[in-house]
């Protein structure tokens, strides 16, 4: 092999690599995953359809040079990888609670703290206040873009007596869904359970767990009313509210067009108003397939939401603050907002 034939082919290995991820980022279609039901753009679990309205109108505007594949029910990676397949580029997007990434960066658990987040107009502003970019950018830093923020108020379904006050969780085994509150839940007396939201009706249909804390949307997407006999909803008040949101690889995000990217966020923002209007017709709406299905339905005033936000601060606001300096300073920036 001469020098210049060496030279001519060492140079097209070198160029390869930045001409595949051109070639990625101009056919490629992007797979988004998510653990709900899935359904159709119109029919079935809000975020399965956002994330459908969301392809379509991505694809709408960067005149299909990006495509989308969606893949509900974890079918394409299992639910709590998701956010650490984010993070590597081996899955490009995903809508997911935060929390669920709380063992891998600590700093996510702030997406499920009690107490902190009492409205969907609170939950709102945080994208834009103090707090919000300061969690988009250790996100950012760990490899993972918010594309839309979406925030879901939740409430408490149980095979018996509905759980109320903090009293009413005493010896009951419960899901909380983050380390945050099973804090508050083992504060009240209850035994812990820990396990995402896709598995909560094998549980409590076996009676491994006595009630379970998730959105109003995975307790109608779940059908939940099929294994429980009372509800406390999230529809007036809300001690919990929890962050799930529109996210992307930044690998993957980094290898578009400017014009690419800046289609993904302009639809990721318009998709905020969607996600509240959906999240919060649910909480109408779950009340009434419960009592539909005989179950006991119960609400929530500003006094019991406060006896749990007491509780709250006392452990997992104080737990959440002294793992880092970082989270301490993102519980400070929350408050701001209380």
């Amino acid at each position: 092999m001469t020098s210049q034939l060496r030279r001519n082919l060492l140079g097209v290995m070198a160029t390869a690599p930045l001409w595949n991820v051109s070639a990625f980022a101009q056919t490629a279609a992007l797979k988004i995953s998510h653990q709900f039901p899935g359904g159709t753009i119109t029919e079935g679990d809000f975020r399965d359809r956002l994330t459908r309205v969301f392809a379509q109108e991505v694809t709408k505007r960067t005149n299909g040079s990006l495509k989308f594949e969606i893949y509900p029910g974890s079918s394409l990676v299992k639910t709590n990888a998701q956010f650490s397949a984010l993070r590597k580029g081996a899955l490009d997007m995903s809508l997911v609670p935060l929390n669920y990434a709380g063992g891998e960066v600590p700093e996510t658990n702030i997406g499920l703290m009690p107490g902190l987040v009492t409205s969907y107009q609170q939950g709102a502003s945080w994208k834009n206040a103090e707090v919000g970019k300061e969690l988009a950018r250790i996100l950012a830093e760990k490899g993972v873009l918010v594309i839309s923020w979406i925030w879901q108020a939740g409430g408490v379904a149980s095979r018996g007596k509905p759980v109320v006050d903090p009293s009413d969780a005493k010896g009951l085994k419960i899901r909380g869904g983050s380390r945050e509150m099973d804090m508050i839940l083992k504060e009240a007396g209850a035994a812990v359970i820990t396990l995402p939201s896709d598995e909560i009706y094998a549980a409590m249909q076996t009676g491994a767990m006595d009630a379970a804390m998730t959105s109003s949307t995975s307790f109608i997407s779940f059908r939940l009313e099929e294994v429980a006999k009372s509800l406390t909803t999230g529809r007036n008040k809300a001690y919990w509210y929890m962050f799930e949101p529109l996210m992307m690889s930044k690998i993957v995000f980094d290898r578009l067009s400017k014009d690419q990217q800046a289609a993904i966020m302009a639809v990721g923002a318009d998709m905020e108003l969607y996600a509240m209007k959906a999240a919060q017709l649910d909480d109408q709406a779950v009340a009434a397939i419960y009592q539909k299905a005989g179950a006991k339905v119960v609400d929530l005033d500003a006094a019991t939401v406060k006896k749990w936000q007491d509780i709250a601060r006392v452990t997992a606001w104080k737990d959440f603050a002294e793992r880092s300096p970082s989270c301490a300073n993102l519980l400070k920036l929350a408050q701001k907002l209380a």
